[in-house]
């Protein structure tokens, strides 16, 4: 048997398992024509599917950092208020049931806005519907699947958002350590009866990346389980198809490559790719969490042969994606016959009038909640050159953290330890003006909803902790020059992956190789740090849970940990004090050298 012949014997076994007949070569064609044409109009159905990912509590196109409408060099907008009309006109054009509208996760967290209705002032306290399930059912959603900031507020105020939407919440991967902790379903069947044509019944399967695991520990450990997406897709396609699923669409909550940000301990993080080319049966791959653009991608299934059309919407509502499908019958069920997939951008469609309605109540609330003025201070303090250099603006961040962490320690038996803490340059473009400081300038300084913990850490290992953040700049040559645009974010490294370490000082110096690239590591009275001095090291969440994959700080013994936000330690540490002033914190400690020399004035 020749080796073309059986991987056809294959493909057709796997297509029978899944509940489908073998297409011939025409219709596996993408684009091409479908097998029904010229043999009437009832023979072949047109499908849409429009998808959103990580809309990140973006409904208005507004910056709240900035007051200002959103606004950045491509042209971009923001926002599901503008997606919604894109949508409202698919809909129109195509009919109401030849459309479904899916969204592909990480909802609840990256606004002011979620903020204020996820921790400040919680809707599960106040009773309001969360503003993120006011837009979405405005719009009129079909399914959605959670993604990993969508537990980052507690299971509490995920089961809320989950009972005030008008569609099902989905995570086939994610399964209960006890009854009833939160009870998502792995998929949903949607009928669509489009007049004139057998009903078609789409299969939406919901699988988000294993990371929450990890990245917010505090809140599912012990309740929650997340495994493998590639194995859960394995097993719910085919049980979807066996229930009468014509068409299958994945939403996957993951990026692609088989990378991750944190160690082997869990399954990989990124697998969207994996799943179309892995898993038979499956018509279209919604791709999210890396907040890539890629409006249309092809991937064979190599059990099938059949090539699987993935999607990644842009990021925060920027755009949707639009795939269209067209189905006809094979032995008397639809089968997609061809897909295409179009991205439609945010910024070419007016805001949503009824999408606006239903949030601007939360929208003005927020507006008026981060213009509040907190303190005075006493110059301007600016993030511009945090990532090269040692700013003060950083070391606000750092100041606030030892002293918490400090505080907390006080008559425990860590308290005499010297106290280093760990703060990333999160904005390039976060300041504090001279003058009025408000919480939206100190929220744009620290962008992520992240609490304070603190581990017991070696001299050894905040070494090894600082030279894997060394690996953040590109080599440069003894004598040569540093070039921030292009010698820092080495190897795709994002900046929120750069952490600067106070309460020590040293030197990075890049003309080293990466591992040994940190000179002169000093406690404050200037002693060297020995391998076996201990320090309680303050840090946020996300990084000590293993996000960034540092050494050693996920396994170290926790010795402060209240939950506390540390975005609002950083207002009331600026409101006790009244005024903010460099003189209180400002410690330089580090720096950027070359064989001695200092490469940043």
């Amino acid at each position: 048997m020749s080796p073309a012949r059986r991987t056809s014997i294959i493909g057709t076994v796997a297509l029978a398992l899944v509940g489908l007949a073998p297409l011939s070569p025409a219709t596996a064609a993408p684009g091409g024509d479908h097998p029904g044409k010229g043999r009437g109009k009832d023979k072949a159905l047109d499908l849409t599917v429009l998808a959103t990912t990580d809309v990140h509590g973006n409904v208005m196109d507004w910056d709240y950092f900035k007051n200002a409408p959103y606004a950045e060099r491509s042209g971009e907008s923001v926002g599901l208020a503008r997606v919604a009309t894109a949508i409202d006109q698919v809909r129109a054009a195509k009919g109401a049931e030849s459309t479904i509208v899916v969204d592909n996760g990480d909802a609840l967290q990256g606004t002011p806005m979620t903020y204020l209705y996820g921790s400040k002032d919680p809707v599960t306290r106040s009773g309001l519907t969360h503003p993120m399930a006011a837009a979405y059912n405005a719009i009129g959603y079909d399914a959605q699947v959670v993604g990993n900031h969508e537990f980052n507020y507690g299971l509490d105020l995920l089961r809320t958002y989950r009972s005030q939407l008008r569609f099902p919440l989905l995570g086939a991967n994610v399964t209960d350590e006890q009854p009833g902790v939160l009870g998502l379903k792995p998929y949903t069947l949607v009928n669509r009866h489009v007049a004139g044509h057998k009903p078609v019944e789409v299969g939406i399967l919901g699988l988000t990346t294993p990371g929450s695991a990890i990245w917010d520990k505090a809140n599912v450990n012990g309740r929650l389980r997340f495994g493998d997406m590639v194995t859960a897709a394995k097993k719910y396609v085919p049980e979807m198809r066996r229930k009468g699923a014509d068409v299958v669409v994945v939403l996957s909550h993951s990026g692609e490559g088989g990378t991750s940000s944190y160690g082997p301990e869990l399954p990989p993080e990124n697998v969207s790719d994996v799943i179309a080319r892995e898993v038979p049966g499956i018509d279209v791959v919604v791709a999210g969490h890396s907040h890539r653009d890629v409006p249309q991608k092809r991937i064979v299934n190599e059990v099938t042969g059949r090539e699987v059309l993935l999607t990644q919407p842009y990021r925060w509502a920027a755009s949707v994606s639009q795939v269209d499908l067209r189905l006809v019958k094979e032995r008397g069920r639809w089968a997609v016959a061809s897909s295409a997939a179009t991205s439609l951008r945010g910024k070419d469609f007016a805001p949503n009038p009824r999408v606006v309605k239903a949030v601007q109540p939360y929208h003005n609330a927020t507006v008026a909640y981060v213009n509040q003025v907190v303190a005075r201070s006493s110059q301007e303090l600016s993030a511009v050159e945090s990532r090269y250099k040692d700013t003060a603006i950083i070391d606000f961040i750092q100041q606030v953290q030892t002293d918490e962490v400090r505080r907390g320690l006080a008559g425990t038996p860590q308290a005499a330890l010297p106290v280093l803490s760990i703060a990333a340059p999160f904005s390039r473009t976060a300041v504090f003006p001279q003058g009025d400081v408000t919480i939206r300038d100190i929220a744009g300084l620290y962008i992520y909803d992240n609490t304070l913990e603190a581990v017991q850490l070696s001299g050894a290992q905040v070494k090894a902790y600082l030279e894997h953040s060394a690996g953040y700049f590109a080599p440069v040559p003894a004598g040569g020059t540093f070039d921030p645009a292009t010698m820092t974010g080495a190897g795709g490294t994002p900046d929120y992956n750069y952490d600067i370490v106070s309460g020590v000082s040293y030197d990075i110096d890049p003309s080293r190789p990466v591992g040994s690239r940190i000179t002169g590591l000093r406690r404050t009275d200037g002693t060297p740090v020995a391998d076996t001095d201990q320090f309680a090291v303050a840090v946020n969440n996300y990084r000590r849970s293993g996000g960034g994959n540092f050494p050693g700080i996920s396994t170290a013994p926790v010795i402060y940990n209240q939950q506390k936000e540390i975005r609002q330690l950083l207002i009331d540490w600026a409101a006790a004090k009244g005024v903010i002033d460099p003189a209180d914190f400002f410690v330089p400690s580090w720096r950027l050298t070359a064989g001695g020399v200092p490469l940043v004035p």
